[in-house]
């Protein structure tokens, strides 16, 4: 039988309802989980000081602060969300000191001074264009001639065990969730890197090169295998397979998660693998 496709997420809405508060309320945890993707991230940018950044979907702010330290006060940096109630703790936990500032705003669509930064940045933030091609091309045109553009996105899900494993455990007990399209907007619209290669062509790219990177993600933060089954079961894939089924059902899952997920216990840390491409070029 053929699963339809579901239909295309409202993106602005989705971020400012519930998916972007779960993403404020585990803001310490994600940010610790996916440090190890920021730092290799801001290496390959080779941020230097002074120079003017567009963080694309910076979320909570976490890469714009690192950015922000690295360009000092002879630079800015202006992260730029679609979600209200992620800019708000971005601008409430970022130290008055740093050149940072938050823009809320469509970055596909928003009108960026022309020709005036110097690097555009993305920690899993540009694969939710729902037209990439006119996306990337209105944000090269923000960029100074050969300037740059770093960003990081997820490869298939089945190289991502941080993704697949607590899903598996849910949909032995609740229906799958229907399967998205490979083009469609979401967390694996890049997975595809000849995709990628063609957007950022078309969009007026040159020098692209579409790197793999691969590294353990701790879900649990540090905080033991008890915060790794509460973070599977609020935020990704098996959250959202959970949604609307009763109480002991999600106990359930959440019990069998944590079986899974004592396999990969390293001390305090559960230790997942993530598989990702690190994609850099320049304005053509």
């Amino acid at each position: 039988m053929t699963v339809p496709a579901p239909e295309r997420i409202d993106q602005q809405a989705y971020w400012n309802g519930v998916a972007g508060q779960k993403w404020i309320d585990f803001q310490d945890t994600l940010d610790s989980t996916f440090a190890p993707v920021l730092r290799a991230l801001v290496t390959r940018a080779a941020v230097r000081p002074g120079e003017r950044i567009i963080d694309v979907g910076c979320g909570c702010g976490a890469s714009s602060v690192d950015l922000a330290q690295l360009v000092g006060p002879g630079g800015e940096v202006v992260g730029v969300d679609i979600s209200a109630e992620m800019l708000a703790r971005a601008r409430a936990r970022a130290p008055a000191t740093l050149p940072v500032s938050y823009l809320l705003a469509d970055a596909a669509a928003h009108a960026f001074p022309p020709g005036a930064s110097d690097l555009l940045f993305s920690r899993f933030g540009v694969m939710f264009f729902p037209e990439p091609v006119a996306a990337f091309r209105n944000l090269a045109a923000a960029l100074k001639p050969g300037g740059r553009l770093t960003f990081a996105c997820w490869r298939t899900p089945r190289e991502n065990p941080f993704f697949i494993t607590a899903l598996q455990e849910a949909v032995r007990f609740v229906p799958r969730l229907p399967e998205t399209p490979p083009d469609e907007p979401g967390p694996f619209a890049f997975a595809a890197p000849e995709r990628v290669r063609r957007i950022l062509g078309d969009a007026g790219f040159a020098e692209i090169a579409v790197d793999p990177f691969d590294c353990d993600l701790d879900l649990a933060a540090g905080r033991g295998l008890a915060h790794a089954r509460t973070v599977s079961l609020s935020i990704g894939p098996a959250s959202r397979a959970l949604a609307g089924h009763p109480a002991e059902t999600v106990a359930a899952v959440g019990d069998a998660i944590a079986a899974r997920l004592a396999q990969h216990q390293r001390g305090d840390s559960v230790l997942l693998a993530g598989a990702m491409w690190i994609v850099t070029a320049t304005k053509g």
